[in-house]
């Protein structure tokens, strides 16, 4: 067995509950040990409330000291040898743990779904585990730290690399070649040049991994710190050929501004400039907003398919927001994203060029709350994702673009204060409308209705005299047409 010693701190600082845990374990005669992240966060100084352990004892030997340690507890993953539970500390904090049996599993080449064999030994287990940096242990109670396959030398160089042959390693679980995209992204590391030549090797694996998961790395992917990275190292792994294929289709454009190398480019320095916007957790729109980073990500997705070669030798992408909508929601729905995030991703790539005509000539108050309706609740992250999305290196350009934007928000801001832009509704209800024209519900109603909405767009508020006298115009109108 190797232990690095460069890394590893004089003293671990270990909570007293996993320690108190450890000696309930020792007393009975059970070796008990502190696995994986946890163990790369106490060497990162980074704080953790989930702890994950691993013993040389079976769960039926060591429920009952987890229910004693513990004020809840659970064994949904009991039959891969898991139990759990939980505690509030003398701090208030809630401390959560997870213990699993020494394990050496056996994988099924069609499915990443081990067959669970307990193992007898910690070395053992730690060797199944997806990188070296989570295959470090830390013995409780009296804190020897384990690195046999040296992790903490591969912390300290930011290095990603498996603690056992890399192909045989995402053989057995290819979605270790997503968690390793992840850990770019999050940590700011970089994947070994063996591991990352396995990963090119084998990425059609992919394809046997659920939506799901997928779906959830690629999620923590973009809410980390450096979504950019990590973007970067899932297209140059080959892996967004198979879960994401949009992205990697934009590097053979050319964006119609000829600003960028291509459009993957572009969209990256998007989704940089889209994080940079994020608010604190007081602001419209808090950091870090799933919703908002894959809208970026995804805006221009339908220029390959909207790509025409123009008289003297431009460029068009007419209608791309549009065909990247429907594209998104398509790929959306396949990764199994909900119903909220799948519908405001489509519905920002469909809006993500509205502003443009603004800067051309400033639209009327009505075109302001058609703009803010057709937001709706997205309208702050619509003008977020406009503004990442402008980036012209023209300074003139760029300043008219955010003078205009700074002008649309300052008369949004004005027309709130005088009017209800949040959900713009006629000043007559459906039930005012029957009553006034003496109808019964049916599809005439809606006409009315309509057609009072559009008033309510074109004329802001009005009183209630003023908007029964338009009803009744209309009305007349109506009926003369049938006439």
């Amino acid at each position: 067995m190797r232990v690095s010693e460069r890394c590893v701190p004089v003293a671990f600082e270990v909570r007293p509950e996993a320690i108190e845990l450890g000696k309930l374990f020792q007393k009975e005669g059970y070796e008990l040990a502190l696995v994986g992240g946890p163990v790369r966060d106490l060497l990162l100084h980074r704080p953790s409330h989930d702890y994950d352990f691993t013993t040389s004892a079976r769960p039926e030997q060591f429920e009952h000291i987890l229910r004693r340690w513990g004020d809840g507890f659970w064994d949904m993953g009991r039959k891969f040898g898991t139990l759990g539970a939980k505690r509030v500390a003398k701090d208030g904090k809630e401390i959560s743990v997870e213990v699993t049996t020494y394990r050496t599993d056996k994988y099924d080449p069609d499915s990443r779904k081990p067959e669970v064999n307990y193992g007898d030994n910690l070395e053992g287990d730690l060797s199944r585990r997806d990188f070296t940096i989570n295959a470090m242990a830390l013995r409780v109670p009296d804190l020897e730290f384990v690195d046999p396959f040296d992790g903490a030398n591969d912390l300290q160089r930011k290095l990603l690399r498996t603690p056992v042959d890399a192909t045989q390693s995402f053989d057995d679980d290819p979605l270790r070649m997503m968690r390793a995209v992840r850990f770019v992204a999050q940590l700011g590391f970089t994947i070994e040049a063996s591991t990352a030549e396995a990963m090119m090797q084998m990425v059609d694996r992919i394809d046997i991994v659920s939506a799901e998961r997928v779906r959830d790395e690629l999620t923590k992917l973009l809410l980390s710190a450096n979504p950019h990275a990590g973007i970067e190292a899932l297209v140059d792994s080959g892996l967004a050929e198979r879960v994401l294929p949009e992205i990697p289709a934009l590097q053979l454009e050319i964006d119609e501004h000829h600003r960028h190398k291509d459009v993957f480019e572009h969209t990256l320095v998007v989704v940089d400039r889209a994080v940079a916007l994020e608010t604190d957790d007081d602001g419209p729109v808090p950091r870090p907003d799933l919703t908002l980073r894959l809208a970026a990500l995804l805006h221009d997705i339908g220029k390959p398919k909207t790509r025409k070669f123009e008289a003297g030798g431009k460029v068009s992408f007419h209608h791309h927001d549009v065909v990247g909508a429907k594209m998104a929601k398509k790929r959306l729905k396949a990764l199994r994203f909900d119903h909220e995030i799948v519908n405001g991703v489509s519905k920002l790539i469909e809006l993500h060029l509205r502003f443009h005509g603004y800067v051309d000539e400033p639209w009327t108050d009505s075109a302001v709350r058609r703009y803010v309706a057709d937001s709706g609740k997205l309208y702050s992250r619509l003008n977020r994702l406009t503004r990442a999305d402008a980036t012209t290196q023209n300074k003139r350009k760029s300043l008219m673009f955010d003078q205009a934007m700074d002008e649309m928000e300052a008369r949004v801001d004005d027309l709130k204060k005088r009017e209800d832009l949040d959900s713009i509704r006629p000043d007559l209800t459906g039930d005012d409308i029957m009553e006034i024209l003496h109808l019964t519900p049916g599809p005439i109603v809606g006409k009315a209705y309509k057609h009072m909405l559009e008033y309510r767009m074109e004329n802001g508020e009005v009183d209630r005299e003023t908007a029964v006298s338009e009803l009744a115009r209309w009305w007349n109108e109506q009926s003369e047409q049938q006439e």
